[in-house]
């Protein structure tokens, strides 16, 4: 077996201080793409190989597993310079080709005859088509394993997506090196073999290192495929994160079930199992608790407070109430954990204590007390206060509740109501608490139920697959406080620019799509912006035209949500081209789809196209539209004929909401159509026939487009 074809795993290792655990995951999988693409660019790496990852706290690794000593052969075709130049007179090399030729030590190559090889390469003479050249072809050797590992390392190093860079000082005590954290160990391995690196001020080596304090300090490697085996051996490190992972979600099942307890649904712990993934090495969970007094504190308080502050992951009962007992992930195996626990149960208490206090503190005050306090709260500098946007919001509600058939005046103390939480003390402390200590506090206050519910389902849908608020009282509250934030900050032209997005305005727009959609609320999009901007008085500089520009964009933003959803993007164009009510939407677009599967779809959508450019170009040359009567061809009547029949029938499926109905009786007039067009020439010389044929084309694309703009179907 060659050189080239011959493979070792190669293994790359930095050994840093304490990396940024939500970043960690991301950092480890971009160093191991670019090490390896940048080895497989030189062809060193076989077809079939694979890259292993590893991340812990404390190291960024990876090992391509089939590496070559030295890649393929590369074929070389250099265009040098023309003949005139590369010769003299009498035939002899120029300085300018010797120059050339030097400058890679090839000068040799000057005194050969063209075409005569020196090694593997030579010089040669061809016509590009204007002059004739000399160029330089033949092979030359690949690039070895020790040539380009350490350029694969630095490149990986360059591109990772460092989220804030250190600058620290070498042990030269002169370099400064900016990285992610201070490396203290670099492994460079192709098989047994120390490959000859230098970074970081570190010379490449085979010594990794364990556990801070249960693990062997210092671990030789003797090759690189034993990598995690020894670390897991002697050094109690799991360097696979996903391995580890797995090791942590396991053991807080196991120690859930044995007490009877829940960890909740795994989305709702997922993020933070990642975080603790990425702060140990060895994982052990232990079991701790805390008073059941704190139980009297809302449960959302005490969650928040253990994930967020402590990254405890809470315990929950069969009713999904929360446990006075929950699970911590430690970085010690220890057959006496006691210290642990106890530590961990008196670090939570004062956190627990605090949301206690907060909320005790807060029930004092009624919320409807907290509303001068919103005029305070600047909410934007062109827009106002917090208290103004609320006056806007309440009045942008009221008229959401009328045209939805919700409660009046319960939306209008809602909305009066549903950011005075943003003044508390809890909220203060934890933000993401907004809205869900609303309804807490306005059920103290003795608020009407679904005033509390709009106060935590108003910010609903938080995010891209969220739940809607609940209808009524609720949704309308969501709609006016999303359309107030759309009107005011695209009236003052704070718009989304490509990746761009601050004010979240695109999801504040998908948020009110969805509710008009799948709530079925009948409201004119265009009327409801209208009555939001006039609420605004002076502070928009042209809210008409403003409005204009964002009802556009919240179409655009749908049909690219329909798009995300699975609808074929030509059906969507078609359906959203009608701006049908938003109740009919998703059941037109289903009745689209089905269409388009039918034998005769592809056919009448590219009439319709044609339609549609016969009517277009007719209505621009001022053609009259008319029906005379006139039919000369058996086709022509014959069409008139079946839309007459046919026609009827769809529009009765259409009033009864049957869609697919309506369009599969339409498909029923291909037959016809393609006559028309086969043998009836619409532009005739009489301006009668002609006026006639348009006309029926105009009634034809009347009945046509009723469930979609069929036109758009066309390819």
């Amino acid at each position: 077996m060659s050189a080239v074809e011959s493979t070792t795993p190669l293994l790359v290792e930095l050994f840093t201080e304490e990396l940024p655990p939500k970043a960690l995951e991301r950092l480890s999988r971009a160093f191991a793409e670019v090490f390896e693409a940048t080895l497989r660019a030189e062809g060193l790496v076989a077809p079939e190989s694979t890259t292993d990852r590893f991340a812990t706290p404390r190291r960024l690794a990876c090992r391509v597993n089939a590496v070559r000593a030295q890649g393929p052969e590369r074929a070389i075709r250099e265009k040098l310079m023309p003949v005139a130049v590369a010769r003299s007179a009498d035939g002899a090399p120029t300085a300018a080709l010797r120059k050339k030729l030097a400058a890679s030590g090839r000068e040799a190559l000057a005194d050969r005859a063209f075409g005569t090889s020196a090694g593997s390469e030579r010089l040669v003479i061809e016509a590009d088509g204007k002059a004739d050249y000399v160029w330089l072809v033949g092979t030359a050797p690949g690039k070895t394993i020790d040539e380009v590992a350490l350029r694969a390392l630095e490149t990986a190093i360059a591109k990772l997506p460092i989220p804030k860079v250190m600058t620290y000082q070498l042990a030269d005590g002169v370099t400064d090196v900016a990285f992610v954290r201070p490396v203290h160990g670099l492994v460079l391995m192709h098989g047994e073999r120390v490959l000859p690196a230098r970074a970081f001020g570190l010379e490449a080596d085979n010594l990794t290192h364990g556990h801070r304090f249960q693990g062997a300090h210092n671990i030789e490697l003797d090759t690189a495929s034993r990598y995690e085996e020894l670390l897991r051996r002697y050094g109690r490190v799991e360097p696979d994160f996903v391995r580890r992972r797995a090791m942590i979600a396991e053991q807080l099942e196991a120690r859930a079930a044995e007490l009877g307890a829940s960890l909740g649904a795994p989305d709702t712990y997922a993020e933070l199992l990642d975080e603790v993934t990425a702060l140990v090495e060895w994982p052990t969970v232990y079991v701790c608790s805390f008073e059941e007094a704190f139980l009297s504190v809302p449960q959302e308080c005490l969650i928040l407070t253990m994930k967020t502050n402590q990254r405890y992951f809470p315990l929950f009962d069969a009713e999904g109430r929360l446990r006075n007992h929950f699970l911590i992930v430690s970085n010690m195996a220890l057959e006496d954990p006691s210290r642990v626990i106890a530590g961990n149960e008196r670090v939570v208490r004062p956190r627990l204590a605090d949301a206690r206090f907060f909320f005790e503190t807060d029930k004092k005050t009624r919320l409807e007390a907290r509303l001068p306090e919103l005029a305070k709260v600047v909410y934007h500098n062109k827009l106002g206060s917090q208290g103004e946007r609320m006056a806007r919001v309440a009045a942008i509600a009221a008229h959401v509740a009328q045209a939805t058939g919700a409660d009046a005046a319960l939306t209008e103390r809602a909305a009066r109501l549903a950011k005075a939480d943003l003044v508390t003390l809890m909220v203060g402390e934890f933000p993401e608490l907004q809205g869900t200590m609303g309804r807490y506090y306005a059920l103290h206050d003795g608020e009407h139920p679904e005033v509390a519910r709009a106060c935590a389902e108003h910010y609903m849908p938080r995010f891209a697959g969220d739940a809607l608020p609940s209808p009524g009282v609720a949704t309308a509250l969501a709609l006016a406080d999303k359309i107030e934030t759309l009107v005011g900050l695209f009236g003052i032209g704070q718009l989304p620019t490509g990746d761009r997005d601050p004010f979240a305005l695109r999801r504040h727009a998908i948020g009110v799509l969805r509710m008009l959609i799948e709530r079925g609320l009948a409201i004119d999009l265009a009327r409801l912006l209208e009555h939001a901007s006039a609420q605004f008085g002076s502070r928009l500089p042209d809210a008409v035209a403003s409005n204009v520009q964002l009802e556009a964009f919240m179409f655009e933003r749908l049909a690219v949500y329909l798009r995300d959803q699975g609808h074929a993007a030509h059906a969507v164009d078609a359906v959203l081209a009608l701006r049908p009510p938003w109740a009919e939407i998703l059941p037109r677009l289903a009745a689209v789809r089905d269409f388009a599967a039918l034998p005769e779809a592809e056919s009448l959508a590219a009439a319709n196209k044609r339609v549609a450019n016969i009517l277009r170009k007719a209505e621009e040359s001022g053609e009259r539209v008319e029906a005379t009567d006139a039919a000369r061809e058996p086709a022509e009547a014959a069409l008139r004929s079946a839309l007459d029949q046919t026609a009827p029938a769809a529009e009765a499926h259409l009033s009864r909401g049957d869609f697919t109905g309506c369009l599969r009786a339409l498909a029923s007039l291909k037959t016809p159509v393609d006559a028309f067009f086969d043998q009836v020439m619409v532009m005739a010389d009489d301006p009668a026939v002609r006026a006639n044929r348009l006309a029926l084309l105009a009634d034809l694309r009347t009945a046509m487009n009723r469930v979609a703009e069929l036109s758009r179907l066309a390819s």
